[in-house]
């Protein structure tokens, strides 16, 4: 038993896919006779490419620059376009992108068009945020982002085991094509029930830019950059997770996705609710609450029990401090509520690119794969650090209005 052990810890570095009694039966047979590949999407365009997982993380950094620079210049750039015609503009090139990512070639060609579907993120879900404030009416900016943010956190239940289903049973290519046609279907539906309404028209550049120049906005979205970066630190590497270091099948990789869904899920109703009550609990508990979790799964991750449930307590508790921070950027900067949904999705692709980065580093230095988990350590200590040093400055920004709510936190 403890031979059996030692064994499976030394397997938490990058090694050939080994067999475990789990791969056997019903896996065998739908392997046998339905040719599925291996791994998770990751793996499986990095083994069509020819490169590295490391190397392919690059892909995944393509994309977060693509929303980090796409987020601002966009939401400029159409400042005063009608939210819903820009919701409907950003989802057709988000089409475009996706059909692009299935016909690259190389990975050049890959990061290329993987930053071109990132471009419309940052921008979508700021002008998403403003259309759901209206929707559900003043005061409950928590809870309108948070219904935003539910269709991510969803999609994560449920997109991201079935595109990784689909990327082993009938390519990574044909997965990229059924996000494209999933997002011609969403162009449809915000064609057909997003109100026509005046009240959604933007406003002028120079009021949207005027909220750049507060150094509160930048010291919020710092703290977010390092801070979320451990969820994507931590996704990146599901699928190794699961076949290189606990030795599962790949069928088990959307089992392991779906767990993180569900806790992304969860977190982001709790941390909306959080929000739109207490000033500060939603991020403190949330990046507190992830540092247990994360050393939990870099330390004994080898079990996969712990480390499915340390992948739902990952998701819960990052999502938990995303909708204080955008709560605490739009009283930051309240002339330009677009543009701060759009920089908080900036901010969060932004640690997408340093946690999978950071990820890939900690891997490539052959620490094993688990290490990725202290990688996102790392960043959300130093998230958390960063808005203690600046907890006085984010506290004086907030209306007097809000003291009531401050006393209760």
């Amino acid at each position: 038993m403890r031979r059996r052990k030692h064994a499976r810890r030394r397997d938490s570095h990058p090694a050939p896919l080994r067999t475990h009694p789990l791969r056997t039966g019903a896996w065998q047979l739908l392997h046998r006779h339905f040719g599925i590949r291996e791994h998770g999407i990751l793996q499986l365009f990095a083994g069509s490419l020819g490169i590295s997982i490391p190397e392919a993380t690059d892909a995944i950094t393509a994309y977060a620059f693509g929303v980090v620079i796409g987020a601002p210049l966009i939401t400029l750039a159409a400042a005063r376009w009608n939210r819903r015609n820009l919701l409907l503009a950003l989802m057709t090139l988000f089409v475009i992108g996706n059909v692009l990512s299935a016909c690259a070639l190389n990975l050049g060609m890959f990061a290329a068009a993987r930053f071109i579907s990132g471009l419309p993120q940052g921008a979508y879900f700021g002008a998403g945020a403003v259309v759901a404030s209206y929707i559900v009416g003043p005061g409950k900016g928590g809870r309108a982002f948070a219904i935003v943010m539910t269709g991510l956190t969803v999609a994560t239940i449920v997109g991201s085991p079935m595109a990784t289903f689909l990327g082993q049973h009938l390519g990574w290519r044909n997965t990229y094509f059924a996000v494209a046609g999933l997002a011609a279907l969403g162009f449809l539906a915000l064609f057909a029930w997003v109100p026509r309404t005046n009240a959604l028209n933007g406003g002028p550049v120079v009021q949207e830019l005027a909220s750049l120049r507060k150094g509160l906005v930048w010291l919020t979205m710092l703290v977010a950059a390092l801070g979320i970066s451990s969820i994507f630190a931590v996704y990146t590497f599901v699928g190794p997770f699961v076949t290189e270091v606990d030795m599962l099948g790949p069928a088990w990789i959307p089992v392991a996705l779906a767990a993180y869904g569900v806790g992304m899920t969860l977190g982001n109703l709790v941390g909306g609710h959080l929000a739109d009550h207490y000033r500060y609990r939603g991020l403190v508990v949330g990046f507190i609450g992830a540092l247990v979790v994360l050393a939990t799964l870099a330390t004994q991750g080898t079990e996969p029990w712990v480390m499915v449930a340390c992948l739902f307590g990952v998701g819960m508790t990052m999502m938990m401090a995303i909708p204080t921070i955008q709560v605490h950027l739009t009283q930051a900067a309240p002339e330009a509520p677009t543009l701060m949904g759009a920089m908080n999705l900036a901010s969060l692709n932004l640690s997408n690119a340093i946690g999978a980065w950071s990820g890939g580093l900690f891997v490539a230095a052959n620490l094993g794969y688990l290490a990725a988990a202290w990688a996102g350590f790392i960043f959300t200590s130093l998230g958390l650090l960063v808005f203690c040093i600046t907890h006085w400055r984010l506290r004086n920004a907030v209306p007097a209005s809000s003291a009531a709510m401050a006393t209760s936190a």
